[in-house]
């Protein structure tokens, strides 16, 4: 009896759609509700550091005198606790898988400096 329910698998699958896919190729539209990856609006960022703070694996760290703000995505776990505490509402969790990657490496954004701005607008004007 179990013969017969294989054959009848094995045969049925041959007139189907194959089931997988290849992954770098091709790619699975993103389900529902999917965090994906934590994202950056540098020109909203003031650089306060709560993200740093409130991530359990450490993965963010806030540079205050370099203006920069950095992400390990290999140590994000993605529980989207940094985006509901950020005041400035700066970060978001793109709703996106994490690009293919061969090597660790760390995603840096450079903050730029609001005053440098003003003072440079009014020099111009």
């Amino acid at each position: 009896m179990g013969s017969f329910k294989l054959g009848g698998m094995t045969f049925g699958s041959l007139f189907k759609k194959p089931e997988t896919i290849l992954y770098p190729f091709e790619q699975k539209p993103a389900p529902a509700g999917l965090k994906g990856h934590v994202a950056n609006d540098a020109a909203r960022c003031i650089l306060c550091g709560i993200c740093q703070k409130c991530c359990p694996a450490d993965a963010i760290v806030v540079e205050k005198k370099e203006r920069t703000w950095s992400i390990d995505p290999f140590r994000c776990v993605q529980c989207g606790s940094c985006v509901r505490q950020c005041p400035k509402h700066c970060l978001i969790m793109e709703p996106t898988y994490t690009a293919v990657a061969t090597a660790q490496s760390c995603t840096v954004v450079t903050v730029p400096d609001p005053k440098k701005e003003t003072a440079a607008a009014e020099a111009t004007a």
